[in-house]
């Protein structure tokens, strides 16, 4: 049996195609891989993340991206889509177009049954790369729960899971925090 040859693609001929494309896909090192649609609870807890983050704090500014913004991994040779990405300060983009970001310090991903292990493993190792990335937290759609990870130092993250609707996620990068209550808002869990 002879295997047919995957097709590879620059980053550059990727975005080409991206810029085109009806729906969404991601770049990971010459592949396109292409994106599955979300559930009504992944976009109702993405809104509800995006409603409950302000964009300043004290004198600190941030800018807040949802699924639509491609964030760059230059080790990786990757693009992807974070569901929700929090930027302290100016966004760095990789060219004047501001079509890809480079430097969150917070990325929330509303995890599926599809993802869950992707997003908790080789996701999370690949967003260690951005020398600014500081927190990650990883929303499960099917009850009131949330695995938090924080930047202690340069190969020590800590795990923080909270569970209930009165548990409250204390962002460090914001220095803020939000009830799952809230975050869980409109959502009908099966």
């Amino acid at each position: 049996m002879v295997l047919a040859a995957t097709k590879r693609y620059t980053a550059s001929e990727y975005i080409a195609l991206e810029d085109k494309a009806e729906f969404k896909s991601e770049f990971i090192n010459g592949e396109i891989i292409p994106m599955a649609g979300a559930s009504a609870n992944h976009n109702k807890i993405a809104l509800n993340v995006c409603r409950l983050l302000p964009l300043a704090i004290g004198e600190q500014t941030y800018e807040i991206f949802m699924s639509d913004m491609r964030l760059w991994l230059p080790e990786y040779n990757r693009y992807t889509y974070p569901d929700v990405m929090v930027v302290s300060g100016e966004p760095a983009f990789v060219d004047q177009r501001q079509m890809e970001v480079t430097n969150p310090c917070l990325i929330i991903e509303i995890l599926s049954s599809s993802t869950q292990a992707y997003d908790h493993d080789s996701k999370f190792r690949q967003y260690r790369s951005i020398p600014s990335f500081r927190e990650y937290v990883l929303v499960y759609q099917n009850g009131y729960e949330v695995d938090h990870y924080v930047k202690e130092s340069e190969d020590r993250w800590v795990l923080m899971t909270y569970k209930g609707e009165e548990s409250v996620i204390e962002l460090v990068s914001m220095r803020m925090g939000i009830r799952l209550r809230d975050l869980y808002k409109r959502v009908k869990f099966d």
